[in-house]
């Protein structure tokens, strides 16, 4: 995208054991490296040892690319949406960065942990790893955080005791702040047992399995479409991203405590046929006004979402 902003790219990986699989529909008149790409991703990740389930040095990349249908690539050079479908974008005021607390402290944490194993500030940890919050809420805002799990999967000389104790003091500390720490938050971590077999050696990771970690964590809905390998044209990714910036934009504006925009595209028509707001009882405006000023501060054609940066 950086070298041919007309590219039109919508592209799935699966990763098995020591393989990787790409394929998708791909137009640009660029050449670009595809199992380059694969490996430099890999090691960046950490798949540096057969423990990991996979070798960025020796790993098979295998690639299925093709071009786009010319009724797609038509669509997209008028503006129009590629495909029909519903995606929304929401806000709240539970987070300075106007996200739902469980998913911005799970997202937190999950990147902590990268950063102590890639560091090595805890040189025993392996990539794949995951994290889920419990959150306790009173009048709709979060007080605390009733339980947090984390598994991560570790080199098998570490003791399972010794690790919960570093990782609580390097991972869930630094990450949440004291006042949501109660004295009755329980903390899993590994609740079953060693994890010493991970990544691709223990399972298949497919474009999309985990599309709602991408967006609310399941505390707003989704429209049910991936973001990842898709470039902006594909409304899947684009109007998603534009109706978190309006809804971000509505909350940050104190227009409301909370909202949630949905909207429908056609395959092959521009504009969209559909927009709904739902701000759950917090406006200051009806939602019908709400639904006027959107239409007429903002462009929702797929063309002008091409152009709307991503904003977390």
């Amino acid at each position: 995208m950086e070298k041919d902003s007309q590219a039109r790219v919508a592209v799935d990986v699966m990763l098995m054991k020591n393989k990787v699989v790409v394929t998708g529909q791909v137009s640009t008149k660029e050449k670009v490296a595809i199992k380059e790409i694969v490996r430099k991703c890999l090691q960046e990740i950490g798949y540096d040892n057969a423990l990991t389930g996979i070798d960025y040095r020796s790993c098979q990349i295998e690639t299925n690319l093709f071009e786009q249908s010319e009724a797609l690539r038509r669509n997209a050079q008028i503006g129009a949406a590629g495909d029909q479908g519903i995606m929304f974008g929401f806000a709240c005021s539970e987070t300075e960065e106007y996200m739902p607390f469980g998913i911005f402290y799970a997202h937190r944490l999950a990147e902590r942990l990268a950063q102590v194993r890639k560091q090595n500030i805890l040189d025993y940890l392996e990539p794949d790893g995951k994290v889920q919050i419990t959150v306790r809420y009173e009048d709709y805002m979060p007080v605390a955080i009733d339980s947090i799990v984390l598994s991560t999967q570790h080199q098998e000389y570490v003791e399972l005791a010794r690790m919960k104790k570093e990782l609580i003091a390097n991972v869930i500390q630094p990450v949440i702040p004291e006042k949501y720490r109660k004295k009755d938050m329980e903390i899993l971590i590994n609740p079953a047992g060693r994890f010493i077999v991970g990544g691709p050696s223990a399972d298949i990771g497919i474009t999309g399995r985990k599309i709602v970690m991408d967006s609310y964590g399941g505390y707003a809905r989704h429209g049910g479409g991936a973001f990842s390998g898709k470039d902006a044209s594909k409304v899947d990714r684009s109007a998603a991203y534009m109706l978190r910036y309006i809804a971000k934009n509505i909350v940050a504006k104190g227009i409301a405590k909370k909202c949630e925009l949905q909207i429908a595209y056609s395959i092959g028509v521009e504009k969209p046929i559909a927009l709904g707001v739902n701000t759950f009882g917090t406006s200051k405006i009806s939602d019908e006004k709400i639904i006027d000023d959107i239409f007429r501060n903002y462009d929702l054609t797929p063309r002008r979402n091409d152009t709307t940066p991503k904003l977390r």
